[in-house]
């Protein structure tokens, strides 16, 4: 008499494959990645986009192929240490082990609808830290300021003011302090095209961004949908291509959590 395929199957099923079904039954997935496309919010000192096709199935080809033409920080992306440090860390010698993290989400978008210029501050993440402990050592910290609500309009994310100083949020040194060299996260990311809040930026002041790269860290820019994840409690998964020595490249990052 043949076995029953499906009770032999459960029987010996691999426990990542296990792990796997109860993630997929049990997690949602919340992608944190904006399309990127030409005419898209970026840093302005950089070329927009160029998408070429040099086979188009619309011309008679057999397949469609697009020519991308754009530079490493671009749309959501990866900063890893060399993009500004000589000879830090490139893209593909970062560790697989780093791409999937535990997910702090710091929350400031309340004072961030009244206040653009508005930074973390260390009552915010003592706060955080009351709710759900201390925030855990090789996590990765989401700034959240739903500023990604005004992608994809260039002239909303860098609101500029008449002078043409940007009103957009970012770090602070103090947070950031805390968070490598107190609590040993792994790596940060926001929503903002900068680590530096435009205030800074606008007068050619990148020191926070600096900062977190020459301690050999990495950060996502360019995040979306952090409204959409719990602050504690999710993944995160943050991938890229790998380039050899690359100084920065779109990136496809998402979370896994607990419906709300």
């Amino acid at each position: 008499m043949p076995l029953n395929p499906a009770t032999t199957a459960a029987a010996v099923e691999p426990p990542l494959w296990a792990l796997h079904r109860e993630l997929i039954d049990k997690t949602v997935r919340t992608d944190l990645t904006h399309a990127f496309h030409p005419g898209q919010p970026h840093f302005p000192a950089f070329p927009d986009e160029e998408r070429e096709m040099p086979f188009d199935m619309s011309r008679g080809d057999g397949f469609n192929v697009h020519r991308y033409t754009i530079v490493g920080q671009w749309g959501t992306h990866i900063d890893p240490p060399v993009h500004f440090v000589a000879g830090g860390r490139p893209l593909d010698e970062i560790p697989v082990e780093e791409m999937i993290l535990p997910l702090v989400v710091l929350d400031i978008s309340a004072r961030v609808a009244t206040d653009p210029d508005a930074v973390p501050a260390m009552e915010d993440v003592a706060a955080w830290e009351a709710r759900h402990g201390a925030v855990p050592a090789g996590a990765f910290v989401a700034l959240r300021s739903d500023w990604s609500r005004r992608w994809p309009d260039p002239a909303a994310m860098a609101n500029k003011d008449d002078a043409g100083v940007s009103h957009y949020p970012g770090w602070s040194a103090e947070v950031l302090r805390y968070l490598f060299e107190e609590a040993g996260v792994t790596a940060i990311g926001h929503e903002q095209t900068d680590t530096d809040p435009g205030l800074a930026t606008s007068a050619g002041d990148f020191s926070l961004e600096s900062y977190v790269l020459e301690r050999d860290r990495w950060q996502i820019e360019l995040m979306a949908n952090l409204d959409q994840v719990p602050e504690a409690g999710a993944l995160i998964v943050a991938t890229w291509p790998k380039p050899q020595g690359g100084s920065g490249f779109p990136a496809r990052v998402f979370a896994l959590h607990h419906s709300s």
